[in-house]
């Protein structure tokens, strides 16, 4: 069996969208179709759209049908946002957070389904043991928040209090298109914390769509974030690990 798991958000350089998320899917699934393999996981992600509004979902969407030129019975999970130890969701912000005291972001009210990364690794793992039926699976944890609602869960785990400030999307799109012109001048040195690809998808929700085929399909109990976050943000707070300890020492009579 063969998990095709690579994804990019960087649309410039060799490693591209159109490279890694369409013609990378395709060849893997070609090349593996070639050497017999039996089945075929391909993560996806949810939106996925060859005619989508932005550039990322429109490779994803090449990718799948890619895939499927070359496995018919694969399957397909399309994940929400990840969250986990070494996610680049929460960890990014935390980090963004003990940095700034605001947190300027576009599209606070666009709607996310966090999904812990361990549930979509069970769900790729029936794929690969042939115990999921082919077909397009969309994978979203428990619970639908806005952007605004998991910063905030977010710093209330890290226990810190900040800013968050929605930016307007034309004035994200402006800032974005610099930091896109800033990156492809100097070659991919220079790293877009934002781009205009990623304003755009803020402008959707990004969660399982009403009658898609889901974990309950598979049988799979999603974990809640509430479970997960403290145990790897906790580094974001003032006194780390020993923030609880700190607390509790405050009641203590001497």
């Amino acid at each position: 069996a063969v998990v095709f798991s690579v994804g990019t958000f960087d649309k410039f350089g060799k490693n591209n969208f159109d490279a890694v998320q369409h013609e990378g899917a395709e060849r893997v699934a070609r090349l593996a179709a070639d050497a017999g393999v039996a089945r075929f996981v391909h993560i996806s992600a949810i939106g996925a759209d060859s005619k989508g509004a932005t550039l990322y979902a429109q490779s994803k969407g090449l990718g799948e049908a890619g895939v499927l030129q070359h496995f018919p019975e694969a399957v397909i999970l399309r994940p929400s946002v990840l969250f986990g130890p070494e996610d680049d969701f929460f960890n990014r912000f935390a980090g963004m957070a003990v940095m700034s005291p605001v947190l300027p972001v576009p599209g606070t009210e666009t709607r996310f389904q966090p999904v812990f990364v361990d549930d979509v690794a069970a769900a790729a793992a029936m794929g690969v043991e042939g115990t999921a039926p082919a077909g397009i699976y969309e994978l979203g944890g428990p619970e639908v928040k806005t952007f605004r609602a998991l910063l905030e869960d977010m710093l209330a785990v890290i226990e810190r209090r900040r800013l968050i400030l929605g930016l307007p999307f034309g004035l994200a799109k402006f800032m974005a298109w610099w930091f896109d012109l800033w990156q492809k001048l100097s070659g991919g040195l220079i790293k877009a914390p934002l781009t205009v690809d990623q304003v755009k998808s803020l402008a959707d929700d990004n969660v399982v769509a009403e009658g898609a085929k889901g974990f309950e399909d598979l049988g799979i109990d999603t974990t809640a974030m509430a479970a997960v976050l403290p145990g790897y943000l906790y580094r974001f707070r003032v006194s780390g690990q020993y923030a609880a300890i700190k607390s509790s020492a405050k009641n203590l009579k001497i």
